[in-house]
């Protein structure tokens, strides 16, 4: 399986091939030895859309006609009838509704049983609905290092933000059962997960459509969720500027498991392309920006913005430069604008010339890494609970992350070994109490002190 795009993706892929690899089916790295290639694909915005295609095309290639190729993910699900008429590389497509399904089609597709029976030809296209109810997700086969999950809370979107175009191919907005979110948190950690990153379309947003039979929301959850016995972190990732209550903020900043880490992704700061976006207004994201600072100590916040969008003018481009270099977010990305199908913004007449996106983007980007950098040479002293990822042959050093580091996204923590100092040997898993000595641009250099 390639797993392209989000951590939702990751999840379902890793369902998947839980429900292939119950049936029977062995899972492989090796794409040569493999009868079938998954690519569970992206389809968010232009730049992820031609990336799955391209891997389609490579895994064809690769395959030289003697394996078979299923297309899933958002990529399936939104432009299901164009890519099985332009991609005949593709033998099956598969949306949301029929992963459960996906056993039966691979058997199907290579003539071999499934559950004792040989499964008949599947349909090539298999979409359905955006919005199936959950499945369990318990028995999922983890392509993420045994200490480190994602944990879905949540799915869908109901909001109406005039450049996204997920809730289309995401479905409706939609919490997880709470019994089924700490089964779920429970068997992870009984597998040897250490750090739960929470994930959704909105991840706050969990409980609201469950308050008339539950009442209970996401800060009950991660009180909840700390009692889990092994699981030392959490970290809430896709947060919207709403629904941050004040018990939430309280639960973020008084439960230890917590990481006092929030990405909140806010795509601008002036209201006029807020306005355009259909957004909260600058006012409402500015009070709670500085209410987390205020009340969660030490926390980082991590955001996204859109370079570009339509209408927005060199001045407002210039106000989102200058709110960033006054706010100095500890982690910041930035995205060129995207015209996606069906959405209001694409029909907007006031178009950005791709190349002026391009620019404002990089003028973001090239500010963040000088605040990012002094972000870093602030840490240097400290000691700093450090969890093991993993090693790097290159650097010849162990790479982990702090609590202000989410998986995959933001930097990282090159962790070196003093055999002098006669300390157990480093291992990925592990939990290192370090002590940070430099900084490298934007990661941090460490040694273990116990």
């Amino acid at each position: 399986m390639v797993s392209l795009g989000c951590p939702k993706n990751t999840v379902d892929g890793e369902v998947m091939l839980g429900d292939l690899h119950g049936a029977g089916f062995d899972v492989t790295d090796d794409h040569e030895s493999a009868d079938a290639i998954v690519i569970n694909s992206c389809g968010f915005v232009e730049d992820a859309k031609n990336e799955s295609v391209e891997a389609i095309l490579e895994a064809s290639q690769l395959a030289n006609g003697s394996k078979k190729i299923i297309v899933t993910g958002c990529l399936a699900q939104r432009y299901a009838n164009d890519l099985a008429n332009e991609l005949p590389e593709a033998d099956v497509i598969v949306g949301f509704e029929n992963y459960a399904n996906l056993p039966k089609t691979v058997g199907g597709l290579l003539g071999v049983e499934t559950n004792g029976l040989i499964a008949p030809q599947q349909a090539r296209v298999q979409v359905g609905g955006a919005s199936p109810p959950f499945r369990e997700e318990i028995k999922r086969l983890r392509i993420t290092p045994r200490h480190t999950a994602y944990l879905r809370v949540a799915e869908g979107c109901d909001h109406k933000c005039t450049f996204c175009a997920i809730p289309s191919f995401r479905g409706r907005f939609r919490s997880k059962p709470w019994q089924s979110i700490i089964d779920e948190a429970k068997a992870l950690a009984d597998s040897g997960v250490r750090e739960l990153n929470l994930i959704a379309e909105d991840t706050n947003q969990w409980g609201i459509d469950l308050r008339a039979s539950d009442g209970r929301g996401l800060a009950e959850l991660l009180y909840a969720l700390a009692e889990v016995e092994g699981i030392e972190w959490m970290r809430i990732l896709y947060a919207y500027p709403s629904y941050f209550s004040d018990e939430l903020i309280r639960a973020i900043a008084d439960v230890p498991q917590v990481c006092k880490y929030i990405d909140i992704p806010l795509q601008h700061i002036t209201n006029l392309s807020l306005l355009r976006m259909n957004r909260p207004p600058r006012q409402h994201t500015e009070d709670l920006l500085y209410k987390l600072r205020d009340r969660i100590p030490d926390l980082a916040l991590r955001t996204t913005f859109i370079s570009g969008f339509p209408g927005e003018t060199e001045e407002e481009h210039e106000e989102l430069m200058q709110f960033c270099r006054d706010f100095k977010f500890e982690r910041l990305g930035a995205f060129a604008y995207s015209e996606e199908d069906g959405t209001p913004a694409m029909e907007y007449p006031d178009q950005v010339p791709e190349e002026i996106r391009a620019i404002r983007r990089d003028q973001l980007v090239s500010q963040q890494q000088e605040i990012s950098e002094d972000f870093a040479m602030s840490r240097v002293g400290k000691d700093v609970d450090v969890l093991i990822d993993n090693w790097d042959e290159d650097m010849q050093a162990f790479i982990g992350r702090t609590t202000l580091e989410a998986p995959d996204i933001d930097p990282v923590v090159f962790v070196t070994e003093d055999k002098s100092k006669g300390l157990p040997p480093i291992e990925p898993g592990q939990m290192r109490r370090c002590n940070v000595i430099g900084s490298s641009l934007f990661d941090l250099e460490a040694q273990p002190i116990m």
